[in-house]
């Protein structure tokens, strides 16, 4: 059972980390105490940032010893609530900001370190000038950091060809519960010293080690690429139009990302200065890309399956972008998906994963079944079709007070919409983590054998539960 710091410890903590790591103003904590869609609200007495490994490490000695809850928190741009205290004031916030050095990168063995504060988007850049590219990216690349994408196991767009977070991570430094630092950071290809803490860290949202650093894989820059907006009839011409294209190109398919129309029309309705890519309007359409050493030379593998897939009827019209301008204008329209749907209003946001082949299947059922139980409710899904992960927002019907309708009901939509995905082989929480959203649906429906080991993993490295409690475990 955590307790509320004392007196003597927030003296303490601010006189170990000065005034730049220690704050208590009300105005400057604000914006960090609740979650970036609003759903959650926290206090605390205060927040730590601590510029350090080093000066973490003491910041979780003196919380330990006192048994004070800690927070950890990168950018703050997650979306189940997983880096917001709760509403005590008995819980400290853990920034780690601060901490957004890039300190090393390996040219020939293509890996670098990076601090959990650094902004992927800012590391983006710094590995560029080394002509080397890290292969993760998504919509927030501009706010999300390091730590946080570690701690989340994310996934973004480039998964298909390069997977998740975890298969990026080659080495990690983090602060256990007891302020002791484990030193992973080595890259070794081969290690069998029993169980892995680096796995063990990379998704665990903080509940088991904060993560103070990460040596990360980077693949060589593309030279060139090539981004096309396809106009297809269904999610399933979609998916034959992924395997042909998989198996025709291989390693330069990097991206192939499924849209509905509805979407795109709220893209163009909110977002200023977007377009639509095609004259005329289709129900879905796909935006695939290929990275590779020429332009020339990608153009020669695309072009030709393109022209077939039309030929064949497979899809309905085609644009290929004819520059980094026009690729960057198809992927905002992409990345913009989230905050147009925010607009638009209240709505249910279900990050899921199905295999890859039943994602049109679920597309297609869960609909129907939400319209069966709640008359009226509508669906849409976009996302990642070649990892499986959809995208599954779920609006309340038209005539009625979405907020109030989605306070008495949300719960029992969202629980049909995991039923079926765990119907379906999938998982509840494909990219986004579970944090204190869906913690409570997770020891509902998952396995009894996968919580009691996610539990016991818990309780054995934090028995104290001082690190981000009441997220991820029941």
């Amino acid at each position: 059972m955590t307790r509320a710091p004392s007196a003597s410890l927030l003296d303490a903590l601010a006189r170990l980390l000065g005034p730049k790591g220690y704050s208590d103003d009300a105005e400057v904590l604000a914006s960090w105490l609740t979650d970036w869609r609003g759903k959650y609200r926290g206090a605390v007495p205060a927040m730590l940032s601590p510029a350090t490994t080093e000066e973490a490490a003491a910041v979780v000695r003196l919380c330990a010893s006192a048994g004070v809850a800690l927070v950890p928190q990168g950018g703050n741009s997650g979306m189940v609530g997983g880096a917001t205290p709760d509403a005590s004031g008995d819980q400290l916030l853990l920034s780690l900001r601060r901490m957004n050095r890039v300190r090393n990168i390996d040219e020939a063995a293509h890996v670098a370190i990076a601090e959990a504060g650094v902004i992927l988007e800012n590391f983006h850049n710094a590995v560029l000038a080394h002509r080397l590219r890290f292969p993760l990216t998504l919509g927030g690349k501009g706010s999300a950091t390091i730590g946080g994408l570690v701690s989340t196991n994310a996934g973004g767009t480039q998964v298909l060809r390069h997977g998740t977070m975890r298969a990026l991570v080659a080495g990690v430094e983090a602060v256990l519960p007891d302020g002791s630092i484990f030193d992973g950071l080595a890259p070794l290809k081969k290690d069998n010293r029993g169980y892995d803490l680096r796995h063990l860290l990379c998704g665990a949202e903080g509940t088991l080690g904060i993560v103070t650093a990460a040596t990360l894989r980077l693949v060589p820059a593309a030279a060139a690429r090539r981004t096309a907006w396809i106009g297809v009839d269904s999610p399933e011409s979609a998916l034959v139009l992924l395997r042909q294209l998989d198996t025709a190109i291989g390693r330069e398919l990097e991206g192939f990302e499924l849209i509905p129309d509805s979407c795109l029309a709220a893209v163009l309705r909110h977002i200023p200065q977007t377009r639509a890519p095609l004259e005329a309007a289709h129900p879905w359409y796909v935006l695939a890309e290929l990275a590779g050493d020429s332009d020339e030379g990608l153009g020669r593998i695309l072009e030709p399956q393109l022209a077939a897939a039309l030929g064949a009827r497979l899809i309905r019209d085609v644009v290929i972008a004819k520059n980094d301008r026009e690729s960057e204008d198809f992927w905002r329209l992409r990345d913009s998906i989230s905050e147009a749907e925010r607009a638009e209003g209240p709505a249910l946001q279900h990050d899921i994963s199905v295999p890859v082949d039943l994602m049109p299947t679920f597309i297609a059922d869960n609909p129907r079944r939400l319209e069966r139980a709640f008359p009226g409710i509508r669906a849409l899904s976009f996302g990642h079709l070649g990892d499986g992960n959809v995208h599954h927002h779920v609006q309340p019907p038209a005539d009625v007070d979405g907020t109030a309708w989605l306070a008495e009901h949300g719960a029992a939509a969202s629980r049909l919409v995991y039923s079926h995905v765990i119907e379906l082989g999938g998982s509840i929480s494909a990219e986004h983590g579970i944090g204190q959203m869906k913690r409570d649906i997770l020891a509902e429906l998952d396995s009894p054998a996968r919580l009691a080991a996610l539990r016991g993993v818990k309780a054995g490295l934090d028995p104290s539960g001082i690190f981000n409690p009441g997220k991820l475990i029941a």
